[in-house]
C-alpha cells in the first residue's frame, strides 16, 4: 500500500538547489525503511538525513528540484516489501548546503517525541533467511534465530517507541562484532534490523525435561536441545516449544497416543487441535489445496488455513490420528513461521522425524496463551514432557491467526491475532479517540482515532482472573503503541459481561456507551465493506448469544442497521433456552425445547429424545412446563445445535460450537445429493400487524423429525436444514426490500463461520439481486465485535 505525497507549497523553480523534509506515517518502522530511503538519496546523489520518531520516518532531501521530486515519488512508490506508507507529508525548508549532515546521506539515531507511527505485525521467515539457514558454508547456518529487515518477529518484541534495538526484547543481547557491522551497513539486508543476532551473540535455545519424566533426555542447549526436542516428538511425547508469540504443544499428529495424550491432558474435548506441516505439498495431502488456499497458506502472515478435508479415496492423505479433529469438516493447517519451526522438521542429512506435528496453544483450557518462561514451568507442567524454549523474552503475547478461503478464492479471518496485530483498519468515518471492550467470548479489543482502527491480538474467553490480566496488559500495550488516548469508551449492553464491567472500571469521567450486541455485528461488517452508514442495509446477525432489547438471548436477527440505529424487522421464534449454560452444553436438550415448542412429541425413536435418559427428560419437561430457569431465545447457535442432536449427530458438547461444526460435516458429505431443503414458515406475531417477522423453524423441525423416523440419513437431514436456514435468509430479505428499499445485506455473527452456510447464503442472495457484504479481514464472530462497537458508539455521541 502505498500513499501519494503531499505537496508543499511550490519551490522557486528556478532556484539552484532545495531542501524539502518528508514526513513518512503508516508501517514504517522495522521494516527496513530507513536503509531504503538512504540507498534512494544515495543513488540521486542527495544529501540531507532520515531518522525514525514516534511520528514515522522523518527524511530531509537536498540537491536539484528535478532530483529531489524523484526521490519524493520514489518514496511514495517503492517502499519495501512489509512497508505499508498511509500518507507523505512534505514541506520545503532554506537549503543549508553542506549542512551538519556534511555532504552525503546519512542516518540519523531516532528521536522521541510526541506523534504515532505503526509497527508492523510479525512476518515468516523469508526465503534468504531460509537459504542461509540450510546452507553448511553460511555462519548462521541452523541458526534457530535468523532473520533480516525483510521478516522475523516485529510486535512480538517491541516495548515502545520508536522502533528500535533499545526499545525491543532484544536490548538485552549485544551484537556481536559481525553483526554490528552489517546493522551498520546500510547496503547489507540486516541493516538496523533489530532482531538480528546470531550463534555467537542471539538467543539460546534450551532443552529443560519435565521433573520425574525419563522418557526426557538431560537438560540440553543448542544443537543439542534442537536434537532432543526432535527425539522426543518421535517418541511420542508432548513437547511446549516458544515461539513467537507464545508456548505451543507439540506432537507427533500421526501417533495417536501422542495426540490423545495431549488432548487428555490439556482436557480439549473434541475441539479440533491445529497442525503444522513443512510446506504446501504436504498440505494438500492433509485437506483440499487450490491457488487460494496455496497463496493464503504461504503468506507473510503464515495463518492457520482450514483446509477441507479429503474425501476417502479422494486422494493418498497423511494418515493424521483420529484425535487431531474429529468431527470437523477441515483441518487446520499452518506452515512453518520461524527458523526454529523449520528446523524441527529437519533439514538435508538430519535424522527423520514426525512429518505432521500437532501445534496448539500453550495453555490450559480455557486460560490465555503463556508466553514468560517462567510461568510455562509451572501453568504447562503436568501438560509437556519437555520444554524446548529460548532466552529472547516475549514483549507481546500473540495467539495465531485462522483464516478460511472462500469459494470465490477470497479470504475470511476467523481469528485476528500474529500476522494480522497490529495493522491498522482503514476506517470508512474518522473517529475521535475511542476504546471498544469487545466481548466476553472470543474477545479482542480495539482503539481507533481518525480514520484508523487497530485490534489486539486475540484475548479469549474472559472467564478468569488470568484473562482478564490478558485484557489489561493488551489495553497498555494498544495505547503504548498507537498513541490512543480514549475519549469514549463502547462496550456490550448485556448487564453481566465481564468486558462490559472491565469497561465501567476503566471509563471514569469518560463516556461509557453501550452498544447492542446484533447491531454491533452488522456495524462491523459495514465497516469492514467500507460503508459510510448513510444508507442503512438489512443485517442478518446470526450467532449464540447476546443481549436482546426485552432481556431474552438474541441471535437469530434480522435488522435495518445503520451506524446510528437499527429496527428489528425479523427474528427467529423464540423458544425457552432451559438451564442457560447448561442448555448450551446440552444439545439434546435444546432439541427437546425446540420439538416442544413446534409442538412435536418425544419420540423415544428420536435421537435426541433417546440420548437424553428418562430421569433428565422428566426433569426438563417439568422445567419446559413451568418455565423455571428458563429464558427465551432467538439463537440461531442454539436452533444448529438443536437440529445437530435431533439428527443424531451431537448430544452433548465439549467445546463452544460443536454441535454445529459436526452438523456442517455431516451435511457436507450428503449436500449434492441431498435435494431441495426444508421450509421455515415466516409469519408477523399479529396477523396482518406490523411488528417484527417471526421465523418460525417448526416445520423445519417437522420435516426433519419426518425424514428420520422414515430412515433418511443423518447428513441428508443436516444438509436439508443448511439450506432451510439459507432459504429463510433470501425469503426475509426479499420482504425486507419490499418493505424498506434497502438492497444491500450484510452478513455477520459466529453462525456465519459455517462455510456451507455462508456460501448458500451469498449465492441466493446475489441471485436474488442483493449486494451482499460478508466479513474479510475482520472475523464475523465476537473477535471482530469491538469493531463495530466502536462505530455504533461513535454516531451515539452525535446529537
Amino acid at each position: 500500500m502505498t500513499a501519494t505525497v503531499e505537496d508543499p507549497p511550490g519551490p522557486d523553480d528556478g532556484a539552484e538547489r532545495v531542501r524539502r523534509r518528508l514526513t513518512v506515517r503508516g508501517t514504517v518502522q522495522g521494516v527496513g525503511f530507513r536503509p531504503f530511503v538512504h540507498a534512494l538519496a544515495s543513488r540521486l546523489g542527495l544529501s540531507g538525513h532520515v531518522l525514525n520518531n514516534t511520528g514515522g520516518v522523518v527524511a530531509e532531501v537536498e540537491g536539484e528540484p528535478a532530483t529531489v521530486e524523484a526521490f519524493c515519488r520514489g518514496l511514495a512508490q517503492q517502499a519495501p516489501p512489509l512497508a505499508v506508507v498511509s500518507s507523505v507529508a512534505a514541506e520545503d525548508i532554506p537549503a543549508m548546503g553542506t549542512g551538519p549532515d556534511g555532504p552525503g546521506f546519512v542516518i540519523r539515531p531516532s528521536e522521541r517525541g510526541g506523534g504515532r507511527t505503526l509497527i508492523p505485525p510479525d512476518t515468516a521467515t523469508c526465503d534468504d533467511c531460509l537459504r542461509e539457514l540450510a546452507d553448511p558454508a553460511d555462519r548462521r547456518h541452523r541458526h534457530p534465530f535468523v532473520t533480516c529487515t525483510h521478516c522475523g518477529p516485529r510486535f512480538t518484541i517491541a516495548t515502545a517507541l520508536p522502533y528500535d534495538r533499545a526499545t525491543t526484547t532484544m536490548a538485552v543481547f549485544p551484537l556481536c562484532p559481525v553483526c554490528a557491522r552489517e546493522y551498520d551497513d546500510p547496503a547489507d539486508r540486516r541493516f538496523h534490523a533489530q532482531p538480528v543476532a546470531c550463534h555467537d551473540c542471539g538467543p539460546r535455545l534450551r532443552l529443560t525435561p519435565a521433573r520425574g519424566t525419563t522418557a526426557a533426555p538431560a537438560a540440553a542447549t543448542g544443537e543439542e536441545a534442537l536434537a532432543g526436542a526432535r527425539r522426543l516428538l518421535e517418541k511420542g511425547a508432548v513437547v511446549a516449544v516458544k515461539g513467537i508469540g507464545g508456548y505451543h504443544l507439540a506432537c507427533d499428529a500421526t501417533n495417536p497416543a501422542a495426540v490423545a495424550a495431549l488432548r487428555g491432558r490439556k482436557a480439549r474435548g473434541a475441539k479440533p487441535l491445529a497442525v503444522m506441516c513443512p510446506d504446501t505439498r504436504s498440505a494438500a495431502r492433509l485437506g483440499r489445496v487450490g491457488p487460494a488456499e496455496h497463496r493464503a497458506l504461504a503468506a507473510r502472515p503464515r495463518p492457520i488455513v482450514l483446509l477441507r478435508r479429503h474425501t476417502p479415496g479422494e486422494r493418498e492423505d497423511v494418515p493424521l490420528a483420529d484425535g487431531v479433529c474429529p468431527g470437523s469438516p477441515d483441518v487446520g493447517v499452518l506452515l512453518p513461521y520461524t527458523p526454529l519451526h523449520r528446523l524441527l522438521f529437519g533439514l538435508r542429512g538430519d535424522p527423520p522425524g514426525p512429518e505432521v506435528l500437532v501445534m496448539t496453544s500453550g495453555n490450559r483450557s480455557g486460560e490465555p496463551i503463556v508466553t514468560d518462561d517462567r510461568e510455562a514451568l509451572t501453568r504447562l507442567a503436568g501438560l509437556a514432557d519437555a520444554w524446548l524454549w529460548h532466552d529472547r523474552p516475549i514483549a507481546a503475547p500473540c495467539d495465531d491467526s485462522v483464516v478460511r478461503v472462500r469459494a470465490d478464492g477470497s479470504e475470511v479471518v476467523l481469528r485476528r491475532s500474529r500476522g494480522y496485530v497490529p495493522a491498522p483498519v482503514e476506517l470508512p468515518v474518522p473517529l475521535e479517540p475511542s476504546l471498544a471492550a469487545g466481548a466476553d467470548l472470543k474477545n479482542a479489543i480495539c482503539v481507533a482515532e481518525g480514520r484508523s482502527a487497530w485490534f489486539s491480538p486475540h484475548i479469549g474467553d474472559l472467564d478468569d482472573l488470568a484473562a482478564l490480566r490478558a485484557l489489561d496488559g493488551a489495553e497498555e500495550r494498544l495505547r503504548a503503541l498507537t498513541g490512543v488516548v480514549p475519549r469514549v469508551l463502547a462496550a456490550d449492553r448485556h448487564p453481566g459481561y465481564r468486558s462490559a464491567r472491565w469497561a465501567r472500571d476503566r471509563a471514569g469521567v469518560r463516556p461509557l456507551r453501550r452498544v447492542q450486541h446484533h447491531h454491533a455485528h452488522i456495524a462491523s461488517a459495514m465497516a469492514g465493506n467500507g460503508l459510510d452508514g448513510r444508507t442503512p442495509v438489512i443485517g442478518v446477525a446470526f450467532d449464540g448469544t447476546g443481549y436482546g432489547d426485552d432481556g431474552a438471548v438474541w441471535g437469530g436477527e434480522v435488522l435495518l442497521a445503520g451506524y446510528g440505529g437499527y429496527r428489528r424487522l425479523a427474528h427467529l421464534a423464540y423458544v425457552p433456552l432451559p438451564g442457560g449454560d447448561a442448555g448450551v452444553g446440552n444439545p439434546c436438550r435444546m432439541a427437546l425445547s425446540h420439538l416442544r415448542s413446534a409442538g412435536i412429541p418425544w419420540d423415544p425413536g428420536l435421537p435426541c429424545a433417546a440420548a437424553c435418559p428418562p430421569d433428565e427428560r422428566r426433569v426438563l419437561e417439568r422445567q419446559l412446563k413451568r418455565s423455571l430457569a428458563c429464558v427465551p431465545t432467538s439463537s440461531m447457535g442454539r436452533l444448529f445445535d438443536a437440529v445437530s442432536s435431533l439428527a443424531g449427530v451431537c448430544h452433548r458438547t465439549g467445546y463452544e460450537g460443536q454441535a454445529a461444526v459436526e452438523l456442517e460435516a455431516a451435511a457436507a458429505t450428503a449436500w449434492r445429493e441431498s435435494g431441495p431443503g426444508y421450509a421455515f414458515a415466516l409469519r408477523r406475531p399479529v396477523p396482518g400487524g406490523t411488528g417484527a417477522m417471526v421465523l418460525d423453524p417448526a416445520p423445519v423441525l417437522r420435516e426433519a423429525a419426518r425424514d428420520l423416523r422414515s430412515g433418511t440419513p443423518a447428513p441428508v437431514v443436516a444438509a436439508r436444514f443448511h439450506r432451510a436456514v439459507a432459504g429463510a435468509v433470501e425469503e426475509v430479505c426479499r420482504r425486507a426490500r419490499r418493505d424498506t428499499k434497502a438492497a444491500t445485506v450484510a452478513l455477520s455473527g459466529g453462525v456465519f463461520a459455517n462455510a456451507l452456510l455462508d456460501e448458500e447464503c451469498q449465492r441466493r442472495l446475489r441471485a436474488a439481486g442483493f449486494t451482499v457484504l460478508r466479513h474479510h479481514g475482520v472475523p464475523p464472530g465476537d473477535g471482530g465485535l469491538a469493531l463495530g462497537q466502536l462505530l455504533v458508539a461513535a454516531r451515539a455521541g452525535v446529537s
